[in-house]
This record gives structure tokens, C-alpha cells and sequence, in this order.
């Protein structure tokens, strides 16, 4: 029975991404954010719960990649393709062709999708990477679809953003989807924010990460998540130059 309930917590993610992918589908970016947020909390609590009651094992290890793969995967790739409908300006994504009655669509926000193709590959390869016990090889899949679907929620709720100029450029959006998704699958060490002991010595990148997390929040809101995201990506290279 104690094996049931980590797997009951990834499905739990599963239940919110296939959700959240409605909700990004309609333009609802605001529920799909929570959504996508209460999954990738799922998705933290299973593995530790997991930890805590010693039933880990292979079936889990599994499901949460294909629990992955919808939240993480599949909601942010339709949320960049909807961003750049809006950013192309078109009425709708493009047939490959013509509609039914006859209005051509730009086949052209489709692009957005390579960050699902790329998730789909990053989660596959995490699965026989055994290096990735302890801290992360290229961008985890939920640190790309956080920065993903704040991008909607900054414009649509901070519209005094300095940002919201970039958000909704065409060129800016696809520098990041190319960005996150080499990054995904790059050979570039990230550390996790696993604690195996608590001694600021061991853990000085990771309690920096909350204390700068914790007033970039406060002081930016949603405008923080990307922010945070980028922050995360370089205090792991400077982690990685400290340890040469």
C-alpha cells in the first residue's frame, strides 16, 4: 500500500498537465499556470515521499517521466505556439493548407512545439542517465515549462512590465524556444535542490538560489519566474567553476 501513494501523487501531475493542456489550448494561461504549478509540485512531493517511505523503484521512475512529459512537455509547447500566434499577429495556426472555408493560417507558431519534441527526448535520456542521482545534466523539463508559461501570465497580469515589449516579440520567442530546448538536452551540470545534509558549506549555491528567489518574488511577482530560471542556469556555472 506504502508503494501506492507516491505513484498516486505522479498521477496527480498527470491529472493537472492533461488539464492544464485544455486550459493553454482555450488561452486560459492563468489556470493553465496553476495547473502546471500544482503538478510540478506533485512531481517534487512523489519522489520525496517516495524517498521517506523506501519504496522507490522502477515502475515510479517511469511514471513520473510520462507524468513529465504532458506537464512539462506538452503545455509548453502549445503555450509557445500560442504566444506566437499572438506575436505573428494571424487569426489562427495554419492547416497546412486551407481551413474549410478557405482562410489561410501561419504553419509558422507550430515551431513552438520543438520544446515538446525536445522535453520528450530530455525525459527519455534522464531515465538511463545514472549521473542524475544527485543534481541535473542540461535544464530540467519543469524549469522550462515554469519559464514558458510565465511569459503569458507577464503579459496578461504585469502589463507595466518592462518586459512586455520582449515577451511578445516574434524574434525574442523563438531565441527561447531554440535556447530552452538545446539546454535541455546540453551535457551542462545543474544542481538540485535535493539537501542530503543542511551545512551552508555543502549547500551555499542552493540557499543563495532561495534567498535570491525569495526577494526577486516579492519584489517582481511573476516577472521573477523567468528571472529566476536564468538565475538558476548561472549560479550553476559559477557551482561548476567553484569545484575545478
Amino acid at each position: 500500500m506504502k508503494s501506492l501513494i507516491p505513484n498516486l501523487l505522479t498521477l496527480g501531475n498527470l491529472l493537472c498537465g492533461t488539464i492544464a493542456t485544455i486550459f493553454a489550448v482555450k488561452g486560459d494561461y492563468y489556470a493553465t499556470a496553476l495547473l502546471v504549478g500544482v503538478g510540478i509540485g506533485f512531481d517534487f512531493f512523489d519522489g520525496f515521499v517516495a524517498r521517506l517511505l523506501k519504496v522507490q523503484g522502477e515502475l515510479g521512475k517511469q511514471l513520473d517521466s510520462l507524468a513529465d512529459m504532458v506537464t512539462s512537455g506538452v503545455v509548453p509547447g502549445i503555450v509557445m505556439m500560442q504566444m506566437l500566434v499572438n506575436a505573428l499577429d494571424v487569426d489562427a495556426v495554419g492547416y497546412f493548407g486551407f481551413d474549410k472555408e478557405g482562410v489561410s493560417g501561419s504553419n509558422f507558431p507550430y515551431f513552438g512545439l520543438l520544446l515538446t519534441l525536445f522535453a520528450c527526448y530530455r525525459l527519455a535520456k534522464f531515465n538511463i542517465d545514472e549521473r542524475q542521482s544527485d543534481s541535473f545534466i542540461g535544464l530540467p523539463t519543469p524549469a522550462m515549462s515554469l519559464f514558458v508559461i510565465s511569459l503569458p501570465i507577464i503579459v496578461e497580469y504585469a502589463p507595466e512590465s518592462f518586459f512586455l515589449e520582449i515577451v511578445q516579440n516574434q524574434v525574442f520567442l523563438i531565441i527561447v524556444t531554440i535556447l530552452l530546448s538545446v539546454l535541455m538536452v546540453s551535457e551542462l551540470p545543474l544542481f538540485s535542490l535535493k539537501f542530503k545534509n543542511y551545512s551552508f558549506q555543502n549547500n551555499w549555491v542552493k540557499y543563495m538560489f532561495l534567498l535570491i528567489a525569495v526577494v526577486l518574488i516579492v519584489w517582481l511577482k511573476v516577472v521573477a519566474i523567468p528571472l529566476l530560471i536564468l538565475m538558476y542556469i548561472l549560479l550553476s556555472i559559477l557551482n561548476n567553476v567553484a569545484k575545478i
